[in-house]
């Protein structure tokens, strides 16, 4: 009885941890909340996002009126999440297994959100251009 105890309260422990190291990932964002996955290179903006199991970051805040690029990175993707869909730019595309995937933006206007979204609608994730 007493080992069955003990058991319980080992395995509470790990499924208690395991919840708080997978909910605790930061998913792109600094200690801040700021997003880091946007950088300017040359005039022209880059925004990264990954695709595993969902994309991440969620949401990204980008700036309007300039040349973006959208940069896909795969890693061991299998799931619907390779299979992207940007409606506002007309793109569907399979994205490759493991590699990056380039997608050009045009520049956006101010208030504009640009979506994109697996094949199956499942996961999201949005672009806010301020």
């Amino acid at each position: 009885m007493e080992k069955t105890i003990i058991s319980i309260v080992i395995a509470i422990v790990l499924i208690t941890a395991t919840i708080i190291i997978v909910g605790g990932r930061s998913n792109g964002e600094d200690v801040s909340g700021n997003q880091n996955n946007v950088t300017i290179v040359d005039g022209k903006q880059i925004i990264t996002i990954n695709a595993k199991g969902g994309y991440s970051p969620k949401v990204t805040n980008a700036k309007a009126g300039i040349p973006t690029v959208i940069k896909i990175n795969t890693k061991a993707t299998f799931d619907c999440s390779s299979a992207l869909t940007i409606p506002s730019l007309g793109y569907r595309k399979n994205l490759p297994p493991s590699g990056e995937t380039i997608i050009e933006v045009p520049p956006q206007k101010i208030g504009e959100t640009m979506r994109g979204l697996c094949a199956m609608g499942m996961y999201n994730f949005a672009v806010n251009f301020d």
